[in-house]
């Protein structure tokens, strides 16, 4: 009985220690595809517009990040990453296999609601940005 109560403390002790090397990242604020507040507009449907859209510049902490959509029949049938973080090898290295991954994600799922890459997480959140804003143009 003591072991148990020992092995359920170091364990607990252990899974405290490994929460508190949990990296805290601030906020961003959420997305949608759908745009709100005064002066929105889209198609009646809530559809998007056809045309291609660029999305703001977004700056990040390795560098900015812009997204380019291209949108037809009412869905998105091309994202095309403008710039990503490419300072240094590292940068061009989690560029080169998060942007595929949020590409294939964005299509996927038609919105800005889609998730971060584990690893790129800065970049993730400037694609995010950056592709609302360019969903945003696409609902007029």
């Amino acid at each position: 009985m003591r072991r148990q109560l020992l092995s359920v403390a170091v364990t607990a002790a252990g899974i405290c220690s490994l929460l508190a090397l949990k990296p805290h990242h601030p906020a961003v604020p959420p997305v949608s595809a759908a745009p709100t507040g005064p002066g929105s507009s889209g198609t009646g449907s809530g559809g998007l517009v056809s045309g291609t859209y660029t999305g703001d510049s977004i700056d990040t902490r390795y560098g900015p990040v812009q997204v380019r959509v291209t949108v037809g029949g009412g869905r998105l049938t091309g994202v095309v990453v403008v710039r990503t973080p490419s300072e240094n090898e590292r940068d061009r290295e989690i560029a080169g296999y998060a942007v595929p991954v949020l590409t294939g994600e964005t299509l996927t799922a038609q919105s800005a609601q889609i998730d971060t890459v584990s690893g790129a997480t800065y970049t993730s959140e400037g694609y995010v940005r950056s592709l609302q804003s360019a969903l945003d143009q696409a609902h007029g």
